[in-house]
């Protein structure tokens, strides 16, 4: 290519696309948000709204960002619990079996009462030393406390199988899940089925009285009784997302889960001080973290979590107010001595606070740079972006723009 190659940054605001709210006089969030800076790049760059998979298909973080990194998620899926183990730093090896884990609170009857035992942040590694390690049914199994209440389970033996169901319901007021083969003449899922529902028992008879959880029921917090595995996989065989684009690459991360996706595809990965994966990251910090990763990589993926958890939690003041403190996360950045670089800000899903999950809802897709065509655009939200010369895309069509833009992709033929 002529010339040298630029830098890129793809900044994805967990699950920062909504619907509009009533008491934030019928706007979205983002559009309720104050958010000068990131107007003034919609002003000056190109806008347009995505569907990170396909129209109306709800994502979720793992196939979004699969997704949007130019992976297939319907060919190279196999289950998020892989991601979420290389992510901690637990060893998969092939032919092992992961699944992500919440830390939970249920009654006696096994009730679910709090799917996130109250977000748990204190303890935890406590709790996961009294599980890990523990064989049943000469299968071994690993457990890792993740950023609050999330954590991982490996599994290693002989014949294995991640086609299974999920213990965890999903739900809170329901009971909790038996894990089943998803074929029941499937022998290795059954064993493997056989194996999460012992080590289920198995979590809930030694965390019901441990000491943390004492301590916390004493101070009137729900205990982390109980472990609730969901998502089994196995680890897939993927091109490394460098070698397939001709960058340096890295990932700014805060939780386990995205750590793991680019682990996976071959990135760095850099933590920034002060982030916890929850409403009270440090987003200066994190700022400051992708300055100094764009001074090292040719491409840096960030993501922000606390979007998600707002929506999850069906919280549109916090929502608002998060997606504020990610205006001044961008602000910040661009302060910062780094050489110019292509900016996309976008998110990996919808999570609408109506709804409190994922939606199949388009998000708001923000491409900044100094030598763009531009739009009309003025604002960066849902409405405004539907208008934008982007037009609608697909996730995987932001790589392919973002590394034309660098100057390194390669032509496609003559």
């Amino acid at each position: 290519m002529v010339g040298q190659p630029r830098k890129g940054l793809l900044l994805i605001c967990d699950g920062m696309g909504d619907r509009p709210i009533r008491e934030l006089d019928n706007k979205t969030p983002l559009e309720y948000a104050k958010t000068p800076t990131l107007d003034r790049l919609a002003c000056e760059g190109e806008c347009g709204q995505m569907d990170p998979i396909a129209p109306g298909i709800r994502a979720g973080s793992d196939t979004a960002h699969l997704a949007i990194l130019g992976y297939d998620p319907y060919k190279v899926y196999q289950g998020r619990g892989p991601f979420e183990a290389l992510g901690i730093g637990m060893e998969v090896r092939g032919g092992d079996v992961a699944l992500r884990c919440n830390f939970s609170t249920v009654d006696e009857a096994w009730r679910v009462l709090d799917r996130r035992a109250g977000r748990i942040t204190e303890g935890t590694r406590d709790l996961a030393d009294a599980v890990n390690g523990v064989e049943i049914d000469g299968v071994q199994c690993f457990f890792k406390e993740s950023v609050a209440h999330r954590g991982a389970l490996v599994l290693r033996g002989e014949n294995l199988s991640p086609r299974i169901t999920d213990v965890d319901p999903r739900a809170e007021g329901l009971p909790v899940a038996e894990s089943l083969p998803i074929d029941p003449n499937d022998s290795a899922a059954a064993r493997t089925a056989r194996v999460v529902n012992a080590f289920v028992c198995l979590a809930y008879e030694r965390l019901k009285d441990h000491p943390v959880n004492r301590e916390r029921v004493a101070r009137g917090l729900p205990p982390a009784n109980i472990i609730l595995p969901r998502g089994a996989g196995v680890a897939p065989h993927l091109e490394p997302f460098p070698q397939r684009h001709k960058v340096r690459a890295c990932a700014v991360v805060e939780t386990g889960l995205i750590r793991g996706i680019a682990r996976f595809v071959g990135m760095d990965t850099l933590d920034a001080p002060g982030t916890t994966g929850g409403t009270d990251s440090d987003l200066i910090r994190m700022a400051e973290t992708v300055a100094h990763a764009l001074t090292e990589y040719d491409f840096v993926l960030c993501n922000v979590k606390a979007p998600d958890l707002a929506g999850h939690d069906g919280n549109p003041s916090l929502k608002v107010a998060v997606i504020e403190r990610i205006e001044a996360m961008v602000a910040h950045l661009l302060q910062q001595n780094t050489e110019p670089f292509y900016l996309i800000v976008t998110a990996d899903h919808s999570t609408p606070c109506s709804v409190r999950d994922h939606s199949g809802d388009p998000v708001p897709v923000l491409l900044h740079g100094s030598d763009l065509r531009g739009d009309d655009v003025l604002h960066f939200h849902e409405r405004a972006c539907q208008q934008g010369g982007l037009g609608r895309l697909r996730g995987s069509d932001l790589i392919p723009i973002l590394t034309q833009l660098m100057g390194v992709q390669d032509k496609f033929g003559a």
